[in-house]
């Protein structure tokens, strides 16, 4: 989707959907005899939509100035996507004018460059009819707002191209989106940006460098696991912030197997990954001058003659080991190997920050708007904390210390991959990979099993986040240290 800024305007184009609020100064500038009622509506706090009596529009959309400065419940974005289902014009202009809430504005930005993907996008309807497409966004402002909303725009598009690749990859239904499809998707979309270069290790290379708790996930399907890192080197030297994401490209609960209620979404098992894979995308697009790695641990959790059996035990490589009581806490183990691979890499690692649709019990927790975050690094904590609220991709803090470590022994190994007793699950989960992150590496874990997927009407579909938090918190870290 394009986007440009206009101060003028004599500049709209006819046919265009106008979305504002009921005191924008647009409004003036057209003798249009439905404004009168429609901003009177608005101002009563109720949405006023109009197709009729529009001209030179197509469609106005007036929304209470209320919503334009709701940060807390996405009021704005609640007003306007059933707007998104079935655009009439192939252009929108949003005016701007009250888009002073960072958080309020960036949602918005993201909200509509999203548009460019929804699931007929993938061709598997066949009576599927062709819907119109929104082709341009004109932002309409003051020209005092206008270079502070030209770099929310560059900054907002570039994040949601990566929220975008991310959803593609992750709406794939699984027959096709194994980790090798993973893999080749990636170096397809990273070769666009020279300054991205990928590295693959296959089954026998994971075996071959110690990865036995991501061989033991992959080893029972007939799609090899596989570990992708792609490496983004923005400056030639200095610390390098590396992000890991849990890649089960399909999750039955292995051995443990699930329920098919509970297996019906676990394509979207890969989130974590494709979410890192669509951040270093958004990195290089931004150009930021940093050094950058992201690491997509993928593999199937598949039954098979070779499935891991619960009470087997695996080591990872960093030497510790793992009894697997529970097939069915398969991404803890991916991402534990992930971890301590990543640890490894660099002489100077900034910090690591994972991501996985780990547990449900965070949802239980938190609901479907927030992410759960564990970390002991009271910095880190903190600045995630705050780009969280800044970007409107806010996380949520949830207990991570000595006091989960029974919920993690194991009779016969170093640790057991999920607590017998059933209790604090997010976050015995959250202690268990802390010990493959050396103590000197600041480290934080994203829960975002609810996040992580938008629900409406019934139905899931990926949402990107936490894509926006991400860039944002490294944004803020750039320039702390500029």
């Amino acid at each position: 989707m394009e986007y440009r800024l206009i101060t003028e305007p004599s500049t709209i184009p006819h046919g265009s959907h106008l979305i504002a609020s009921p005191d924008s100064p647009l409004l003036a500038t057209w003798d249009i005899p439905a404004l009168a009622e429609m901003a009177a509506q608005a101002k009563k706090g109720e949405l006023a939509d109009s197709r009729y009596g529009c001209a030179p529009f197509a469609r106005i959309t007036l929304i209470p100035d209320s919503a334009w400065h709701d940060t807390l419940t996405d009021a704005l974005l609640t007003h306007l996507r059933p707007l998104f289902k079935a655009p009439c014009s192939e252009n929108i202009v949003l005016d701007c004018t009250l888009l002073t809430e960072t958080n309020v504005r960036d949602s918005v930005l993201r909200g509509f460059f999203n548009l460019d993907h929804s699931l007929e996008d993938l061709g598997l309807k066949t009576t599927s009819d062709k819907r119109l497409r929104v082709k341009t966004l004109a932002g309409f402002c003051l020209p005092l707002q206008r270079e502070t909303l030209q770099d929310a725009f560059l900054k907002q598009h570039a994040v949601a191209n990566g929220m975008l690749a991310a959803r593609r990859l992750a709406d794939i239904p699984s027959e096709t989106c194994t980790p090798q499809f993973v893999v080749e998707e990636a170096l397809r979309l990273c070769v666009q940006f020279p300054a991205l270069r990928c590295e693959v290790l296959d089954e026998k290379a994971i075996q071959e460098q110690g990865l036995g708790l991501l061989h033991a996930v992959g080893k029972g399907s007939s799609r090899p696991p596989r570990l992708l890192a792609i490496h983004y080197d923005g400056v030639k030297d200095g610390p390098v912030r590396s992000y890991v994401g849990k890649g089960i490209t399909f999750d039955t609960g292995g051995l443990w197997l699930k329920e098919g209620a509970g297996m019906y979404t676990m394509k979207y098992d890969m989130c974590g990954a494709a979410n890192v894979l669509g951040l270093m995308l958004s990195v290089a697009e931004l150009a930021l001058p940093v050094r950058v790695m992201g690491v997509l641990a993928l593999a199937e959790n598949a039954i098979g003659p070779n499935a891991m059996q619960p009470g087997s035990v695996a080591r990872a490589c960093n030497g510790l080991t793992v009894e697997i009581n529970n097939t069915d806490a398969e991404g803890r183990l991916v991402l534990a190997d992930a971890i301590a691979w990543t640890s490894q890499r660099h002489e100077k690692t900034h910090f690591i920050i994972d991501m996985a649709t780990l547990t449900g019990a965070v949802v239980k927790a938190l609901g479907y708007e927030l992410s759960g975050l564990f970390t002991q690094n009271e910095l880190l904590r903190d600045h995630l904390t705050r780009a969280g609220k800044q970007s409107g991709d806010e996380v949520w803090s949830l207990p991570l210390d000595a006091r989960m470590k029974k919920q993690t022994e194991s009779a016969i190994a170093d640790l057991c991959n999920t607590p017998t007793n059933n209790a604090a699950i997010s976050s015995s989960a959250a202690w268990l990979l802390h010990h493959f992150c050396p103590s000197d590496i600041p480290w934080a874990h994203l829960d975002i099993s609810g996040t992580a997927l938008w629900r409406e009407g019934g139905r899931s579909v990926a949402s990107g986040r936490p894509i926006p938090l991400l860039v944002q918190h490294l944004l803020d870290d750039i320039a702390e240290r500029s």
